[in-house]
């Protein structure tokens, strides 16, 4: 990238290595099914497609900048009191938000090894120092978190269940996390995934019972609405307090808005999606494995295939790309041995499961 002498951006932002997206497209294949972001196969709600376009009619408008009627809904479905819920443009700008708001220059971001790339982006944008703890097998280690804190730690991310892993910790690690931070750092923990583990609230009790915990949930995932961007978070009152001063008037669109609404409240649509991720996630997981093709138990909508090397995984993406699939290479997430499969319909499963055992039968050729 080009630089100016005189009009310089503050210290440590040309050190960050900006977000790399998912593929949407493949060199070669005639049908192309995307299967990098995670995104819902079935897509969203149809009651939230229809809540989308009807806001045509009134693009003018403003949208309500206190999100009441979102966090009204985001409430009633999941037990929770609307004045401890705020809005984002998506999860990633509650992190953001977060970041902004508790830590800076001296301060530490503290996450786990192959946690979302967006905790280390956020913190060093808001001249923090990311550090990382080390994972046992692919999963948080909360003894390795504990360890890694030290007077500077501010705020501590832990995706529950992880991405790019699909790993989960138990909630009596969690509360044990949570109860033995440092008294100045907060605890963030992320949800994004939490709608695909049945009967899990994301760790809302735990939120609820604590002043040092923050959850961050989303509704690009199982509600299907990633283009929406529309996220939210639940925390203690000074948190909340705190962040609101941060956050913009209108930063959530008012079609967004509409269409999250008609999301959380479809919840027959809702539990149809994670019946429908559990059969399939199960299936390819076993199809995948009976060709040497191992992945931990996932949690989410996706699964971390794990390959004997990085050159073998590198060539799986590049046979499964020249056949219309693509899916996510993690090397930057220090898995290069692996490759990230979002759980897609049907035919995106059986598809991903035949090219990765005919790649497999030819590696061993």
């Amino acid at each position: 990238m080009s630089t100016h002498p005189d009009i310089i951006p503050q210290a440590g932002i040309l050190d960050i290595s900006p977000y790399t997206a998912g593929k949407s497209g493949p060199g070669g294949g005639n049908r192309v099914t995307k299967l990098s972001s995670n995104e819902n196969p079935l897509g969203p709600s149809p009651l939230a497609k229809t809540a989308y376009m009807d806001m045509a009619a009134c693009l003018e408008i403003y949208p309500p900048s206190d999100h009441a009627d979102l966090r009204n809904a985001i409430a009633e479905v999941h037990g929770l009191n609307s004045k401890n819920i705020i809005c984002g443009a998506g999860s990633d700008e509650i992190i953001a938000f977060l970041c902004q708001t508790y830590a800076g220059q001296g301060d530490e971001v503290l996450y786990t090894e192959h946690g979302f790339a967006m905790y280390r982006i956020s913190a060093m944008a808001a001249g923090a120092t990311p550090v990382i703890a080390l994972e046992s097998n692919r999963t948080a280690d909360i003894d390795a978190l504990l360890a890694a804190c030290t007077d500077a730690t501010k705020l501590v991310f832990l995706a529950n269940p992880n991405n790019p892993t699909g790993t989960m910790v138990s909630d009596a690690e969690i509360a044990r996390l949570a109860e033995n931070l440092p008294k100045q750092a907060l605890l963030v923990l992320d949800g994004a995934y939490a709608e695909y583990v049945p009967s899990f609230d994301g760790h809302a009790g735990l939120v609820k019972g604590r002043k040092n915990v923050f959850m961050t949930r989303t509704f690009s995932k199982i509600y299907g609405l990633g283009g929406a961007r529309v996220g939210w978070g639940y925390g203690p009152d000074h948190v909340i307090g705190a962040l609101n001063r941060v956050r913009g008037p209108f930063n959530v669109s008012a079609a967004g808005l509409k269409a999250a609404i008609a999301a959380i409240n479809d919840k027959q649509y809702t539990a149809k999606c994670q019946q429908e991720n559990i059969k399939w996630r199960e299936w390819l997981s076993a199809e995948l494995a009976l060709v040497g093709v191992p992945s931990d138990p996932s949690q989410t909508n996706f699964i971390l295939a794990r390959f004997g090397d990085d050159k073998t995984a590198l060539e799986c993406d590049a046979y499964l790309a020249k056949n219309g699939l693509i899916v996510r290479v993690v090397t930057s997430y220090g898995l290069a041995e692996c490759l990230r499969i979002t759980i897609g319909d049907e035919i995106g499963c059986r598809a991903v499961a035949g090219r990765v055992a005919e790649f497999m039968k030819g590696a061993r050729a």
